[in-house]
């Protein structure tokens, strides 16, 4: 009789963990937080020399709310933040969140068409805009588009008369009325939608994935629990809050600690948020690796003290180990972790331990989320890939979206009939769960009839002493179909690299089919407002780069 044989183990992990799941919405969790550290700093806004309690912000935010109550904002109504990082955001969020109004958070990089899109797709009732930034004039947009929108019925400037009358008429009745915000609360679920985020896509409009207090208000928690966050800490927000990177991993995660959130300027700044975090004595960081980049990178670096630093995220974009060890090394940030996820899974899924080997914290981006699951699956066949084999990632729990409002369609196409969010990355598992994330399934490739992934490229580039970040791209091509360009930022003081020199560099290194043919110096990369590198807009530049220069 021969034995029965042994399967190969599959890349599929279940998070399980001690602490159960929040069962809170996030206003009473906030309250909770409240109760328990009511005299510990809350929120502090370096720009403007602002700062708050725990009781002080829940003032702000339920005056605010009650003012949003009373301009007959209520349960289920869509209104729109569309400004940078400031006090404001934060207060808006809260004030929503406990009334059970849907915030639609406005990319602050969006323009006019852009803009009436999303206020008409999601029905946005109440628009809450900075007047201008940079060079954004909000108002002007706002104007050119309002007669466009018939659901807009508020648009609501910072700073502005309607501003001060919604807030000043809430705190006003605040003392005889905060009951009222308390019976919104009491009438909301933790599996109500309380969030509106537009995910930009590369092709057509966004989609508004749709997320509930139960998504973002767990994954806040976890990933701070996961960064040992208690009363303690001080938290440093340069990203955006428009992001989840912000208003989940940065505020949420903070509030549901009882740990202060530093907003070190209205956009990223590096020297603004190297200050920020010597001036509030920060104890984590939070940044894309470009801004990582960016800081290390700043001539004034050496002259702040980060010695309060003990952890932090970088996440958004793939990490590069050597701007990983710098982070560590370099900032002080000996438990930094690497997290992984998307806007649609409200955002993390996997996500480095301290504890962590050193490989495992700068070569992955971690293990399963708690109360999570993960697979990685044959793109062909849907079925579970074994470990070590390249497939598609998707995760499933608690994390994964209400769905893209109003699209089901859309819906559809992104989770299945099993709740499996499918990312559309591609992901390996090693043996002990750990997963690295080597590319997007359209940023592959195919060379020649070989696959090539990006990741591996650019991580050996960045080997390099005098490349600072590199960016892969695949073009087409008449012979394999499609080549490589390499697109490179350097060091100011070295001497430009050409396509020769990078590979003779390569090679004996790299196989042949993996060495870059093309070469561009950059100052730096197309990306999103978050610092995400734009490939698509990458790879469209190169097709005209070449073609002018006749290569």
């Amino acid at each position: 009789m021969t034995s029965p044989t042994v399967s190969e183990p599959l890349s599929y992990v279940s998070g399980a963990w001690d602490l159960p799941l929040l069962g809170d919405t996030i206003g009473d969790n906030f309250d909770r937080t409240v109760a328990r550290y009511g005299d510990r700093d809350a929120l502090a806004d370096c720009a403007n020399n602002r700062r708050w309690t725990y009781a002080e912000l829940a003032d702000e935010i339920d005056a605010l709310a009650l003012g949003l109550l009373q301009a007959g904002i209520g349960k289920g109504d869509r209104v729109g933040i569309w400004a940078p990082n400031c006090a404001e955001w934060v207060f808006v969020q809260y004030a929503t969140a406990k009334i059970g109004v849907i915030l639609v958070n406005i990319n602050p990089a969006y323009r006019a068409h852009e803009l009436r899109f999303v206020l008409n797709q999601a029905g946005i009732r109440m628009l809450i805009a900075a007047p201008r930034f940079k060079t954004s004039d909000y108002a002007a947009m706002i104007a050119e588009v309002r007669a466009d929108c018939s659901a807009l019925e508020h648009a609501v400037l910072l700073g502005d008369n309607e501003w001060a009358r919604i807030v000043d008429t809430g705190r006003a009745a605040l003392p005889a009325d905060r009951s009222r915000v308390r019976a919104a609360q009491r009438s909301l679920t933790p599996d109500d939608p309380i969030n509106i985020q537009y995910t930009s896509g590369t092709t057509g409009f966004p989609k508004g994935a749709t997320l509930s207090h139960h998504n973002i208000l767990n994954n806040g928690f976890f990933v701070g629990e996961l960064c040992h966050y208690t009363e303690q800490d001080k938290v440093c927000i340069p990203v955006p809050f428009y992001h989840c990177f912000g208003m989940v991993m940065g505020n949420l995660a903070c509030t549901s600690h009882g740990a202060t959130m530093v907003i070190p300027a209205p956009a990223f700044d590096p020297k603004a948020t190297l200050a920020a975090v010597e001036a509030e004595k920060c104890t984590s960081l939070y940044g894309v690796p470009t801004m990582f980049i960016a800081e290390l990178g700043h001539p004034d670096f050496d002259t702040f003290d980060l010695s309060s630093l003990r952890t932090g995220i970088m996440a958004g974009s793939p990490c590069p180990v050597e701007v990983m060890k710098q982070v560590m090394s370099r900032m002080g940030m000996t438990e930094v972790s690497i997290c992984y996820g998307m806007t649609e899974t409200s955002p993390v899924s996997l996500q480095t331990r301290s504890d962590d080997t050193i490989d495992q914290r700068v070569s992955t981006v971690g293990r399963v989320g708690p109360h999570l699951e993960v697979k990685i699956i044959d793109p062909a066949t849907g079925l579970t890939a074994p470990r070590g084999e390249p497939g598609e990632l998707c995760t499933r729990g608690y994390s994964v979206m209400l769905g893209y409002w109003d699209q089901p369609a859309k819906t559809a196409e992104a989770i299945d009939e099993a709740r499996w969010m499918h990312t559309g990355d591609i992901g390996v598992m090693d043996a002990d769960g750990y997963v690295s994330v080597t590319g997007r399934i359209k940023d592959m490739v195919i060379r020649g009839g070989e696959n090539i992934y990006p990741r591996e490229i650019e991580e050996f580039l960045y080997t390099h002493p005098d490349i600072v970040d590199a960016q892969v791209v695949g073009i087409p091509d008449d012979k394999y179909g499609e080549e490589l360009m390499a697109w490179i930022q350097m060091r100011s003081e070295a001497t430009p690299l050409t396509a020769q020199t990078v590979r003779d560099f390569c090679t004996g290194k790299l196989a042949h089919y993996k060495i870059p043919r093309y070469v561009h110096i950059v100052d730096e990369f197309p990306m999103t407002v978050t610092g995400k590198i734009r490939k698509v807009e990458m790879r469209e530049l190169s097709v005209g780069i070449l073609a002018e220069t006749g290569q």
